[in-house]
């Protein structure tokens, strides 16, 4: 017996029989049994929902000898006869090659005629959009006011091709796209009477492979088990239909939680080497987002549309990014989606993107920061000026020509030095000679005049260095101690500044420790050791702050000196 492709072999016979159609087939029906037949319907909707096969059984169901309600017996000799394509009752004409105005014609000149054996002679014209407007012209008067035991069956995939002459002449029937689940679930009962096994992964991918059209899920479940045979798993399935792995849209999610740049690169390049289109890796990458969207939403994993066990990972991550952040990441996933598309590199253009994308700092609200406040989880920020005993004092000299250091400055690379005091400047050493050993006690004292020189070259170390206290040098090693134990890694980044500082003053090179031994060190320092440096009686701005370290907490952000 030759081989019939399931999408036959499975063509439903009866009404009850047709997949995720039950409005039309219901309605149907209840017609024939009230025996309100119209003389003209129209099926329209997307390719493979069963608009054919639906007509096919009303044509069926109008001729049958021996009806069953409103369902065909498939048994009598009328119903017999169709099934094997025998009849003459029923004439199926395709409309893409019989669109000229002759076939037209010829099919109103054969209207006239009564049916041969049964009740109604039906015309069913597949895709009749395809018609030309003089096919159309042609076709009015008879649609209008056909013989009484002719019916018309119209399908079209595009409705709005079809002249509204036309569809105000018949009766219209819209047929959806089956929902994922209707079709995994008919797939199944087919693998099981095929002796197939199939998991609900696999079943899931060729479900959504056909996007709502259940002739395009058989066809594509034919193919898999011609490559996989009677045992279907979901890794073979995809390497079958060339399909990203979609752990790889979990393996970005997570990067963006972790701040892993690596993996966009990572990614990029498995995508790649496996010739995977990047286009349909930003478009599932929307799509992934987009469910755990759904998730942090409504709270239920029933909107999307997924198997199982992929359920349950998105599960995972529903309470890990807030909306506000998942709008943020889609917004720009679909403008990423548009560069692609236009993109004369999309390799490059995928690998910017999912480096900006795992970038993105986490987003809170002024309502939710304001809530935290109230409820007490951060503290009141301090307003207006500082406590007189959070102030630093500071004295000006007169006597010393200080260059005023204003606030926009303070972040300039380089600010202009100010005229330091000649008595009191230590000179560095001579250039062609070998520098002296420097003497600790010498650092010591001169300490404080240092600080000054480090606070008007580089303010954004001297500031946070005001409060320091040299404890030794040993083999080239200075020993610093500071009072904020959280400043000692700012202090490491920038040891090779301060350094440059201490060599161009001192004239001898050294590495700088630091450290919190000393942990008061409020009085290490006399209340002038500022006096080259106007007061500023503008707000504190310190990441120290109670506030400050709640908000970049709960932010993700740093401060900017």
């Amino acid at each position: 017996m030759a081989y019939t492709v399931t999408a036959l072999k499975w063509r439903p016979q009866r009404f009850d029989e047709v997949v995720g159609q039950e409005h039309i087939t219901k309605t149907l029906k209840n017609a024939i049994a009230n025996g309100r037949i119209a003389h003209a319907y129209i099926f329209a909707g997307p390719r493979g929902v069963g608009k054919t096969t639906t007509a096919r059984i009303l044509a069926k169901r109008l001729n049958c000898l021996n009806p069953q309600g409103g369902e065909p017996c498939n048994e009598c000799e009328m119903c017999k006869l169709f099934q094997s394509g025998q009849t003459m009752d029923v004439i199926e004409i395709d409309g893409a090659s019989n669109r000229r105005i002759d076939e037209i014609r010829t099919l109103r000149e054969s209207v006239k005629y009564a049916p041969t054996s049964g009740k109604y002679k039906i015309y069913i014209i597949d895709e009749v959009h395809m018609l030309t407007t003089e096919s159309f012209n042609a076709l009015l008067k008879t649609l209008e006011e056909p013989p009484e035991h002719t019916v018309f069956i119209f399908a079209t995939t595009d409705i709005h091709k079809v002249p509204l002459t036309i569809i105000s002449r018949c009766q219209r029937f819209d047929f959806r796209r089956i929902e994922l689940g209707e079709i995994k679930k008919l797939l199944a009962k087919i693998a099981k009477a095929e002796g197939i096994e199939i998991d609900d992964e696999s079943l899931t991918i060729i479900a959504k492979k056909a996007d709502g059209a259940l002739r395009d899920a058989q066809s594509l479940f034919d193919q898999v088990v011609s490559y996989c045979g009677t045992q279907i798993t979901a890794d073979e399935v995809r390497k079958m239909l060339n399909l990203i792995d979609e752990d790889i849209y979990f393996n970005i999610s997570d990067a963006i939680l972790n701040k892993e740049f690596s993996k966009a690169y990572e990614t990029v390049q498995i995508l790649y080497e496996n010739g995977w289109n990047f286009i349909d890796f930003v478009t599932g990458l929307i799509e992934h987002f987009r469910n755990i969207m759904a998730l942090a939403v409504t709270g239920t994993s029933k909107f999307i549309e997924a198997s199982e066990s992929t359920k349950l990972k998105y599960e995972s991550l529903g309470k890990s990014f807030s909306e506000s952040d998942l709008l943020r990441i889609l917004t720009f996933l679909t403008q990423l989606l548009s560069d692609v598309k236009i993109a004369q590199n999309q390799k490059l253009t995928v690998e910017i993107g999912l480096s900006k994308l795992i970038g993105l700092e986490k987003s809170s609200s002024i309502s939710e920061l304001i809530s935290l406040l109230k409820s007490g989880k951060i503290p009141e920020p301090r307003l207006g000026a500082p406590a007189e005993s959070e102030k630093k004092k500071i004295e000006v000299n007169p006597q010393e020509e200080a260059e005023e250091v204003k606030p926009q400055e303070f972040n300039a690379p380089e600010p202009t030095p100010v005229k330091e005091t000649p008595q009191e400047e230590y000179k560095p050493a001579a250039a062609t000679k070998a520098p002296a050993e420097l003497k600790f006690e010498k650092v010591k004292s001169a300490w404080k005049d240092f600080l000054k020189t480090v606070n008007r070259k580089k303010f954004a170390i001297g500031s946070r260095l005001l409060l320091s206290e040299p404890l030794g040098l040993v083999n080239g090693i200075l020993e610093v101690a500071i009072k904020e134990e959280s400043d000692i890694e700012f202090f490491k980044k920038n040891a090779d500044a301060l350094a440059s500082i201490f060599e161009e003053y001192f004239g001898n090179k050294v590495e700088f420790n630091f450290s919190s031994k000393v942990q008061n060190l409020n009085d290490a320092l006399p209340d002038d050791d500022l006096s080259d440096v106007e007061e500023d009686n503008s707000e504190p701005t310190n990441e120290n702050d109670p506030f400050v370290k709640a908000i970049i907490e709960k932010l993700g952000g740093r401060e900017i000196k």
